[in-house]
């Protein structure tokens, strides 16, 4: 069988998994995105309680496997009366493992803002919480963008890992087609290629692009 006719075979059980693989990554990323900003601003606070809370909950998920956490999620907590459907466990594992590691980019972005601006806006009068919104995470925002490119391709990726739990994404549908063809090269070469797509032609052009929106409305553009 050639390529071609593979495609026109199997296409549209591929693009069946890219549907399932986009909502997964887009729900993971809204959740990795307000854990980081929750996460950050804790392991900052100057409250012991909130801080040592971002401060566990960063290291128990950044210092262990996402694919246990998976597991955990999914085959774990039914165990003591909380059962996720296998969607829902994929989306979340993801989320709460990428929403670390952007706990401590969030944090990083906040502390590069320069100690003037701090000061200025206490100079103002404005309360911690102005400050922080109207100040400090405009000026943190641009500084952490393009880590969080990295980090959302990084996230891409890692959807991959819901197969595992019998997600029916883009990796899921490989590996049956796989199955039932053994024509690994084909399905995982067309795997492969979709995921380089996404990453390369949708995921890094949206974060470009929003880089040159904050960098403009900083007037640094």
């Amino acid at each position: 069988m050639s390529y071609w006719s593979f495609l026109v075979e199997y296409g549209p059980r591929f693009i069946d998994g890219v549907w399932i693989t986009a909502q997964q990554f887009v729900l993971a990323a809204l959740l990795a995105i307000a854990i980081a900003l929750c996460a950050g601003l804790m392991r900052l606070s100057e409250n012991a309680a909130s801080r040592g809370l971002a401060i566990g909950y960063i290291e128990l998920f950044r210092g262990t496997s996402l694919l246990v956490q998976l597991y955990w999620i999914f085959f774990v907590l039914p165990l003591f009366g909380i059962t996720l459907e296998k969607f829902s466990a994929g989306f979340l594992a993801v989320g709460m493992n990428l929403g670390a590691y952007g706990a401590e980019l969030v944090r990083g972005g906040i502390q590069s803002v320069p100690k003037g601006q701090w000061e200025a806006a206490y100079a103002l009068s404005m309360s911690p919480a102005k400050r922080m919104i109207r100040v400090i995470l405009p000026q943190a925002l641009l500084n952490m963008l393009p880590p969080w490119g990295n980090l959302l391709i990084e996230l891409l990726k890692s959807t991959a890992l819901v197969s595992l739990i019998a997600v029916a994404d883009l990796m899921f549908q490989a590996k049956q087609i796989n199955g039932s063809t053994f024509m690994s090269a084909q399905a995982f070469g067309t795997a492969l290629i979709i995921y380089y797509i996404l990453a390369r032609f949708i995921v890094t052009p949206f974060m470009r692009r929003c880089e040159l929106v904050m960098a403009r409305k900083m007037g640094r553009g």
